[in-house]
């Protein structure tokens, strides 16, 4: 990662010794969107059921299967989250800081033991278990907990379903759409380091 100063200086870090990034600017508040989204996701108990079928790239479907069935998760609702987050990209870094394909914030990252973000399996299993976490929490109503995957529970909560924000409403959209499609286009994982 390239650092720009003020006054121009430049530092040169790599983004494996970067634990987090803070903003040090004002950022505007998100963009109120007023408008009911309407049930997105198809009628499901969104556990694990080993016939459904996943949409990912060789290499992922057996990663997701596995943490799918240790958490008890719709495999292909993992599948669609990690394609809205990072689009299988195992390296993937916000720039909020998020890290890794489903996109884990250190702080929830620790939460549900995630030692390396940027290792597929743990990342994925940590991933899994929240979105299990949020699955219980919201009485297994998919829009309100992939919202919350994305704008956090405590929003959710504050408006007692989707939070309008523009972001939000269409990365539920994104996931909903994801459910159920086709693979990915993105190459193979390659777990060699």
């Amino acid at each position: 990662m390239n650092l720009v100063l003020d006054g121009g200086a430049r530092i040169d870090i790599p983004i494996i010794r970067i634990e987090r990034i803070v903003d040090d600017e004002i950022v505007p508040e998100p963009e109120i969107v007023v408008a009911e989204l309407p049930t997105l996701f198809p009628k499901r108990s969104w556990r694990y059921d080993e016939a459904t079928e996943v949409s990912a790239p060789p290499g992922w479907e057996e990663i997701i299967r596995d943490a799918a069935r240790t958490h008890d998760v719709d495999p292909s609702l993992v599948a669609a989250v990690i394609r809205a987050e990072s689009n299988f990209d195992r390296r993937a870094v916000s720039r909020k800081g998020a890290r890794g394909a489903m996109q884990l914030m250190p702080a929830t990252a620790s939460r549900f033991g995630v030692t390396n973000s940027f290792d597929p399996t743990q990342n994925i299993h940590g991933g899994t278990r929240y979105l299990r976490w949020l699955l219980d929490r919201f009485e297994r109503d998919p829009e309100r907990s992939v919202a919350a995957y994305n704008a956090g529970e405590g929003n959710v909560d504050k408006y007692e379903g989707v939070p309008p924000f523009r972001e939000t409403v269409e990365y539920v959209k994104r996931v909903a759409r994801h459910v159920g499609a086709e693979p990915a286009t993105v190459a193979p994982l390659a777990l060699a380091r």
